[in-house]
């Protein structure tokens, strides 16, 4: 392609609206362009390295024995009522009517499309197992769309789904998928980590998140120091034990404490360590009131609170209805003399808590020398907060650490969740009725290319992998007026083009160092700079990831290429 015929609009100045890495460098090297807030148009250069990654993706999927469709984007609100998800999936769902009223969705996932035809057309075992998948455009009305295509209200995702007849069948089917993701993100030259995680508004259980590792990533992963064990933050179950302290229990004291709401201003208050500060939240389990109990130096994990009750939706409750429920503002609130209606869980690491410190269920007053049993009582104690930092890692083996991971897979056991709901079932070898046990996996091929660039950088541009980049060569002569220059680009441009290379020849009448600051920008693996010494057919090389340059002449340079961009 010659780039004088290419929309590439290059920006010199990093826009001021773009907080990460890859969204400027994507603004800067005219591969995106924003519509409106989460929105964006993918101009030629994004458009080919999205195709490079959907063309791997397609490879694996091939490999893992899916076949490829296309369902709608517009998908009518019964299926999702049938499910369920219409009333649970959220806000982030983009609702609208027809011209008669009707309820409609636009596609965040397909799930339910997906099983309405299956069931229609697989009655019998002999047809399963059966995966399928599609590339298509998302929606989802994020409530905070940033960080570029990262976290858009638009995005194009590789979903997949297959459908089994057994467990023993959906643990193969999820191995196979599972190693093509693996294979998928390492093509694309990712430093990635597959963790435990949830299945959110997904459903199902025995679930993987891939995991881009960056420091801009949203997501927390925490991972043991000695093994392989890795979870989001959110599943990562906690074995510490704990041991209650042998000092005397003292008597009960009602002290106040003015304006001290948070944990770090009542224990500074009272003299107290976090160790000893009982945190107590209200929280909304579906339609019941749940109190919940975390030691003070540890956090509440609404996602254990969610799995412990099997719930839909865990929230805090509002500071009316704490209110309304205990007489009392957050920040004052405690476990004694809590009403019937308000079941009391509690962290593990309380129930070792002597002499604690907890909330009134009193504006400005607290209590100490608080002790479980006692002055309170728990309905059930369980693993109800995060992980920290140098806990025990739930393998046992080491010790926990963190870091930061974009989300760009995910592979679920959705089991029977929605084949139930939506009554898709098949006839098995003696002719009962089964419903058909599920997987999904979900790669979010926009995000890809985000993460990839995230992580593929240096101060002057893009720096892409050969498998991805959309092109392998950039021609670049130094004076476009120069007819032996010209000449000797043209001729190199067609010999490579015919040799199967995909090439951008820079024929713009630009200064050359205007030509070079695009060609660093832009991330194409390898430029050829034809300069003064064409007319002895010679010309440099240079390497855009390690900035190595090298002279060759030009019967060299086919196989030079060829090492280079490993044939």
């Amino acid at each position: 392609m010659k780039q004088s015929m290419m929309f590439i609009p290059t920006l010199r100045e990093v826009p001021a609206d773009a907080e990460v890495k890859s969204h400027q460098l994507m603004l800067r090297a005219g591969y995106i362009r924003q519509n409106t807030s989460g929105v964006y148009s993918y101009l030629p250069l994004a458009h080919k390295v999205l195709k490079k990654i959907e063309a791997i993706v397609r490879e694996e999927m091939h490999n893992a024995g899916a076949s490829e469709l296309l369902m709608p984007a517009l998908q009518q609100a019964e299926l999702w009522q049938e499910s369920g998800r219409w009333y649970s999936y959220g806000p982030e769902l983009m609702r609208l009517k027809d011209r008669h009223n009707r309820d409609f969705a636009l596609g965040a996932t397909h799930e339910e499309m997906i099983t309405s035809l299956v069931r229609d057309e697989v009655k019998s075992y002999k047809r399963l197992p059966l995966a399928l998948y599609q590339i298509q455009t998302k929606f989802r009305d994020e409530k905070r769309p940033r960080f570029g295509i990262l976290r858009g209200r638009e995005f194009i995702m590789k979903d997949a789904y297959s459908f089994h007849s057994s467990q023993e069948s959906l643990d193969e089917g999820y191995d196979k998928m599972f190693a093509a993701y693996q294979n998928v993100f390492a093509r694309c030259g990712l430093n990635f980590r597959a963790v435990i995680a949830d299945s959110g508004a997904m459903g199902g259980t025995d679930t993987h998140e891939f995991m881009v590792l960056s420091e801009i990533g949203e997501d927390t992963i925490a991972y043991s120091d000695t093994s392989q064990y890795a979870a989001n933050i959110e599943m990562a179950p906690v074995i510490e034990t704990y041991e209650a302290s042998t000092e005397v229990k003292q008597e009960l004291v009602k002290v106040e404490t003015p304006n001290q709401r948070t944990i770090d201003e009542v224990v500074n208050f009272l003299h107290v360590s976090k160790e000893q500060a009982i945190k107590s939240i209200l929280f909304k389990v579906d339609e019941q009131f749940v109190l919940v109990l975390v030691r003070g130096d540890h956090e509440i994990n609404d996602i254990k609170v969610k799995n412990l009750y099997g719930a839909s939706v865990v929230e805090l409750a509002t500071p009316e209805e704490t209110k309304n429920i205990l007489n009392c503002v957050p920040g004052y609130v405690g476990p004694i003399g809590v009403n019937e209606g308000v079941e009391v869980i509690a962290d593990h690491a309380v129930k070792a808590v002597v002499n604690g410190v907890c909330g009134a269920n009193e504006e400005n007053y607290h209590y100490n020398n608080v002790n479980v049993d006692r002055d309170y009582s728990v309905a059930k104690y369980a693993d109800l907060r995060f992980i920290q930092e140098g806990d025990l890692s739930p393998d046992g083996e080491g010790r926990i650490q963190f870091a930061k991971g974009i989300e760009v897979g995910h592979v679920f056991k959705l089991g029977t969740r929605y084949s139930e709901a939506m009554d898709a079932t098949y006839l098995d070898e003696n002719g009962r009725s089964q419903p058909m046990i599920m997987g999904c996996y979900g790669i979010g091929v926009s995000r890809t290319l985000a993460a990839i660039i995230e992580q593929h950088n240096d101060d002057n541009g893009i720096v892409l992998p050969e498998a991805v980049a959309p092109f392998h060569v950039h021609i670049v002569p130094v004076n476009a007026k120069n007819d032996v220059q010209r000449e000797l680009s043209e001729k190199l441009y067609s010999q490579m083009n015919n040799a199967g290379l995909e090439v951008l020849l820079d024929d713009r009448q630009e200064r050359v160092g205007v030509k070079f600051a695009d060609s660093d920008l832009i991330g194409i693996p390898v430029r050829i700079t034809v300069g003064k010494k064409a007319e002895e057919g010679i010309v440099e090389v240079k390497v855009r990831k390690s900035g190595e340059s090298f002279e060759v002449t030009t019967e060299e340079l086919s196989s030079k290429l060829d090492q280079l961009l490993g044939n």
